[in-house]
């Protein structure tokens, strides 16, 4: 199956300096790393820059993330919770892919997709999910693929250096940091519940963002 053109977007804005309409105050944006890229910015990823550092690290606009994250969390909030499939093999995603799952409803897989969990009826581990969410395009590749050649739905985290292929809605962002992972996924869940009414519409989860934050194993 030929890839899809990755979706159109409207031109690159500045970055927001007023906390005011986002999901969170920019300063818990900053504390988190949500916006840091990578060195690497491909061209599906060119229209959620803000800017490059003389370092030569990329910056995502906070601004498209925060808008992006309204976006996906209205259109994942339409789905039966059972049927949201959350792929987060990252081992800073782990932690908080089961949280947000746990309380929203939803079924992680963590730790490594085995082929044929969206294609092959046949086997015991086998499911049939109407949207998937994958943390990392390129590491979850295995789950993107299938889930796009089935017809499923996909939301994406992405980071300056993911491609867009196959990718129905993207959330730009930093994939990979604990912190950052930790935010985003208690932003989802605090949005989709939100969206559903299980939460009222200034009310946050039963614990706060960085109880989903992995901690560093100690030696």
């Amino acid at each position: 199956m030929a890839s899809p053109a990755p979706e159109e977007q409207p031109k690159r804005e500045a970055q927001t300096t007023s906390q005011e309409d986002l999901l969170v105050p920019l300063e818990v944006y900053k504390r988190a790393g949500v916006f840091l890229g990578t060195h690497i910015c491909t061209k599906h990823m060119e229209k959620f820059i803000y800017k490059v550092r003389p370092d030569g690290l990329y910056i995502l606009n906070v601004r498209k993330i925060d808008e992006r994250l309204r976006i996906a969390t209205k259109f994942l909030a339409g789905y039966d919770p059972e049927k949201i499939a959350v792929i987060a093999l990252r081992q800073y995603a782990h932690k908080p892919a089961r949280m947000m799952c746990e309380r929203v409803g939803c079924k992680a897989i963590t730790g490594r997709v085995i082929p044929g969990i969206f294609t092959n009826p046949r086997l015991e581990w086998y499911m049939e999910p109407d949207v998937v969410l994958v943390t990392d395009p390129r590491a979850e590749s295995q789950a993107l693929k299938e889930a796009s050649k089935v017809g499923v739905p996909i939301v994406a985290l992405a980071d300056t250096d993911n491609r867009l292929n196959f990718i129905d809605l993207v959330i730009p962002a930093n994939n990979r940091g604990r912190k950052s992972l930790a935010l985003l996924y208690w932003l989802l869940t605090r949005e989709i519940l939100r969206a559903r009414g299980v939460l009222g519409p200034t009310e946050d989860p039963d614990v706060p963002w960085e109880q989903y934050i992995v901690r560093p194993s100690r030696t």
